[in-house]
């Protein structure tokens, strides 16, 4: 995965200091001595006190102390206000109970599968070997269809309802399989039934999400084990690993799904004629 090229960013910190002169101390005077003149009585004058200005309300207060006593708690209005200038909260999205039995999983899984009838989106592909490949799906129901890999793969898996063609660009070879032998076949049936069309074997859930296996024993070279792997919180499949009936694992990931659209039908034409 390519990592986001990294940005450098400089800061200035300017800081601002002041400072004020204290005033020099007065010099000592000394005492002037003068000879005692009689006193003379003078009437007192009265001079009035200067009084301090009058203190403003609130001077000193927090602001929300101040907004606080600005509006009376008694007053109604002032609450709806209030409420209506605070942020609506964000709805949590609300997490669909996990299911309390094996067939509660599996009718949830039904459910989905048979909630659309074309898909399309991208996958992240492990194979055995721990190759990464990553490409579009493509699903139409009844039957059909396609893997596109990314470059620098050169191979194609395609589905035209009866048939599954797994073609090499490079080598220039084109296999093709019946559709019942791949076990990818849950993916395009038209109506699913998980437990018709293989053998259950468990059921679990692991946080949000449900893992359902089953065993197809139909599958070219005998008995496949899948995992399907349902996100209970986004109603969506997310992953399925197959190990092949040699032991070898492969897991695919999906994102990007979008079941509104209708593919093009030419995702889903097979060359029989092996023009590569």
């Amino acid at each position: 995965m390519t990592s986001l090229p990294t940005r450098r960013a400089k800061c200035a910190l300017v800081a601002l200091l002041g400072c004020a002169a204290l005033p020099a101390s007065l010099a000592a005077q000394p005492l002037q001595l003068q000879p005692s003149k009689p006193a003379v009585a003078r009437p007192a004058v009265v001079r009035p006190l200067p009084l301090p200005p009058s203190r403003p309300p609130g001077l000193g207060l927090p602001r929300v102390a101040e907004a606080a006593a600005v509006q009376p708690a008694s007053s109604s209005a002032g609450s709806a206000v209030a409420e209506a200038a605070r942020p609506a909260a964000t709805p949590a999205r609300a997490k669909a109970g996990a299911p309390a039995t094996q067939e509660e999983a599996i009718e949830r899984l039904n459910t989905y599968l048979n909630s659309f009838s074309s898909l399309q989106g991208n996958f992240i592909q492990f194979a055995a070997n721990g190759r990464r490949l990553e490409g579009r799906i493509y699903i139409q129901r009844p039957g059909k269809m396609r893997f596109e890999y990314e470059p620098p793969a050169t191979i194609e898996v395609i589905a035209d309802g009866t048939s599954v063609a797994v073609r090499d660009k490079k080598l220039a070879t084109q296999d093709i399989y019946s559709l019942g032998q791949t076990p990818l076949k849950f993916l395009v049936r038209e109506k699913m039934d998980l437990a018709r069309d293989g053998t259950i074997t468990g059921a679990g859930v692991d946080g949000d999400v449900l893992s359902v296996r089953l065993e197809d024993r139909s599958t070219l070279g005998g008995t496949s084990k899948i995992t399907l792997k349902f996100d209970l919180v986004a109603n969506v499949l997310k992953q399925w690993v197959v190990i092949d009936p040699q032991g070898y694992e492969t897991s695919v990931a999906l994102y990007n799904l979008d079941t509104q659209r209708r593919p093009d039908a030419k995702n889903f034409v097979i060359d029989y004629q092996r023009k590569l």
